[in-house]
């Protein structure tokens, strides 16, 4: 029996010291709801995590700039929607122009709602979103991953060489017919262009968005706590706490087992 060294203490204080410290790290992990507290508790899962988290948050970004193209073509969609129904009015009026009972008064105020639908389709195509020309412009370039890759928007001026043609004829031109009913094909093609742009924008989008959902699966796997596992961790270290607080008490009174010696 010694007095000097207390060995049995010692070794309570340090398996108390043990437990205390993975009492207190299940607590964090319970109270954070994360299982990586500290890079000490799983450095590698951490980097992993810290990656894909960076790769979710461009994800994001990629989704956003998606969701600007998406309404940046829609826009289109809808202001050819209104080209379209004008070019159909102007090759009405140009067909009723034609009817030889109809004076020339009459075909005088074709001829002045047939201008003013002609204004009207050229100042559609001078349109802009947000500072970006609508029909001006071809070969847009769209995020479509976190890696930065881009592709190309469907697309080519709306006052090109069929609505310029357009632009140039008055009611009473003898081609007028032909010359619309090409415009209002070349509309239709445009319109298609814009269609699958919008589906390929959808569907990107939806891609985008499905791997953001498997990497957030992934991370939380690295990182999310099982509580029900770290709950049975803190009652076990919250057990061992007490009683090797209780035996380090006991092993502190050893010592005095010597005084009996000495009396």
């Amino acid at each position: 029996m010694v007095i000097n060294t207390n060995v049995g203490a010692i070794r309570a204080s340090r398996a108390l010291s043990e437990s205390t410290g993975r009492m207190n790290t299940a607590l964090a992990r319970l109270a954070s709801g994360s299982r990586i507290v500290s890079p000490a508790d799983d450095a590698g899962g951490l980097a992993v995590a810290s990656k894909f988290d960076a790769q979710i948050n461009r994800n994001r970004a990629v989704q956003n700039n998606l969701t600007s193209a998406l309404s940046y073509s829609q826009t289109q969609d809808g202001f050819l929607q209104k080209v379209s129904k004008a070019l159909d009015r102007m090759s009405e009026l140009a067909t009723l122009s034609l009817d030889v009972t109809k004076s020339s008064s009459d075909v005088a105020d074709y001829g002045t709602e047939f201008a003013d639908l002609k204004n009207y389709i050229s100042d559609i195509g001078l349109k802009d979103f947000n500072g970006l020309s609508l029909f001006g412009m071809t070969g847009i370039a769209v995020t479509k991953d976190s890696d930065g890759d881009t592709w190309n928007l469907n697309g080519r001026h709306l006052n090109g060489s069929d609505l310029a043609s357009v632009l140039s004829i008055d009611v009473t031109y003898s081609l007028a017919v032909a010359t619309l009913s090409s415009a209002i094909e070349s509309v239709a093609s445009h319109r298609a262009e814009v269609g699958s742009n919008i589906q390929r924008l959808q569907f990107t989008n939806e891609q985008v968005g499905l791997l953001n959902e498997n990497l957030q699966r992934s991370v939380s796997r690295i990182k999310d706590v099982d509580v029900a596992t770290e709950s049975t961790q803190f009652s076990r270290y919250n057990i061992l706490v007490q009683s090797g607080t209780a035996m380090l008490a006991q092993a502190n009174l050893l010592p005095q087992l010597t005084l009996r010696l000495i009396t």
